[in-house]
């Protein structure tokens, strides 16, 4: 058979698509900028999952000058022709893929990555960004800010919801969990306080680097660099768990005492929520003004100014119920925020102060705030469905969703309530959970109990219940 000049063309067309894409045809489709959550659908992205962050930060706070190389390591789910990585401002200087240069491209907050050759369904892959500028403060729904935050001697790194994009690139929803490495390099004088163990400290020519890592899964939210002077401090529990304090020097005096009583704590919090999920506790605390909220950074929670013993015991049960156990869903906010207020509950009531139910009658009766619309917005909407993503840290979440849990005990009595509370930091250690999960959870370990009412009146029902 004669070849004509046609098929010659379309012949030497094929052989140099082929040339380009690596030896064969795009087989591959590019990854969901997104993983579709119901209140951030651009957080997080589809195709890959993340196991490991290697962060090098080098922080100016004269300039607020930003200097970052990301190297990723992620699992394919899909044949990848291209990906995407969150990433809300900073300039992009350069992207390697397993080494070899990959074109990328810049909308918004997605960065997105096509390598030279794609990418194979089960292969494991390592994306390297390179990066640099001044962080964004990222404003949320709720008016609160998020992100890279400038402070009075530093900066400090805050990520609930969506904010780390800030300051690294990666997937950040927290059904993307991985472990972390991270390098800072700040000016001498200062000091970069982050998540996990501090395995290296050391100053050469006016610049102090201090190296940490993280062994146990982490959502990217709850990730944290703090930048500022610190007087540290080293000791371990009765029971061995190693505790980081890190205050600024002004916060010292104010925050001594509570900070003492962190064993306490932990060794509480054990009795009740079962074995600690991770190799280290502490806390962070920051000058007053430096950001408007704490925060339950894994391994040691974030304060602006000295806690109380009771916003102590809130961000420590985090670590069980947020951190360890996180949600599927920003919808599923409740099982952090109820789960953290119920803790408070059940310190005051071990403490000799109001019992559960005292402060559960004092919501439900309208007598808890003095203030009486405070006291109505606990009814707003059912702590399972916040109706957008400016009300996923309003009241329902918190004290309504405590109250759902005040239910269940009443349900299965108080002899069987703390397995179930120990049971189910166990059964998604390290792991995500939704709202169904809970409830098929909580019905299984009590399956003489019928739970319809609580679910239908207290969980999902809108307005307040007829009865407590």
């Amino acid at each position: 058979m004669r070849t004509t000049p046609r098929l010659l063309v379309a012949a030497a067309t094929a052989t140099a698509l082929a040339a380009c894409s690596g030896g064969g045809a795009v087989d591959g489709a590019p990854g969901g900028s997104g993983v579709r959550d119901p209140y951030f659908p651009k957080a997080g992205n589809g195709g890959y999952d993340i196991g490991h962050y290697d962060l090098t930060l080098a922080y100016d706070p004269d300039d607020r000058h930003l200097t970052g190389t990301a190297a990723i390591t992620a699992r394919a789910t899909q044949d990848l022709s291209a990906f995407n990585l969150d990433l809300k401002g900073l300039d992009v200087e350069e992207v390697t893929v397993e080494g070899r240069d990959a074109r990328f491209n810049r909308a918004g907050q997605e960065l997105t990555v096509r390598p030279a050759d794609e990418l194979d369904d089960g292969e494991t892959f390592r994306v390297t960004v390179r990066y640099s500028g001044e962080p964004v403060t990222i404003t949320d729904p709720d008016d609160s800010e998020e992100g890279w935050l400038p402070t009075a001697d530093g900066a400090v790194g805050l990520g609930q919801p969506t904010g780390s994009m800030a300051w690294f690139p990666g997937s950040h929803h927290p059904s993307d969990k991985a472990t972390y490495d991270l390098r800072v390099t700040v000016p001498e004088g200062l000091g970069a306080v982050s998540n996990g163990e501090l395995t290296g400290e050391s100053t050469h020519g006016g610049r102090t680097t201090s190296t940490w890592h993280v062994g146990e899964p982490m959502a990217s939210h709850v990730v944290t660099v703090a930048v500022g002077e610190w007087e540290t401090e080293r000791f371990t529990t009765d029971a061995g768990l190693p505790v980081h304090t890190a205050v600024d020097p002004r916060q010292a005096g104010a925050s001594r005492e509570v900070l003492g009583r962190i064993p306490e704590v932990m060794e509480w919090a054990v009795e009740n929520f079962g074995p600690y999920p991770f190799s280290s506790t502490g806390a962070i605390v920051d000058r007053v003004a430096d950001a408007g909220y704490a925060l339950e950074t894994q391994n040691r929670p974030y304060f602006p100014g000295a806690p109380d013993t009771v916003l102590l015991v809130h961000e420590l049960a985090h670590q069980w119920y947020g951190n360890s156990v996180s949600p599927e869903t920003w919808r599923d906010m409740w099982l952090n925020e109820g789960f953290a207020t119920y803790a408070e509950w059940l310190w005051q009531e071990d403490q000799g102060g109001d019992t559960a139910q005292e402060t559960f009658d004092a919501l439900y009766d309208g007598t808890y705030y003095d203030d009486a619309d405070a006291n109505a917005s606990i009814w707003a909407f059912p702590p399972a469905e916040p109706p957008d993503a400016e009300h996923i840290s309003a009241s329902p979440v918190y004290q309504r969703g405590a109250m759902v849990l005040h239910k269940i005990r009443q349900a299965v009595g108080d002899e069987a309530f703390p397995g179930l509370l120990r049971g189910w930091a166990a059964e998604h250690r390290h792991g995500n959970a939704a709202t169904e999960d809970f409830t098929a959870y909580v019905e299984k370990s009590a399956p003489d109990e019928d739970f319809t009412a609580i679910w239908e009146d207290w969980l999902y029902g809108d307005g307040r219940p007829d009865s407590p």
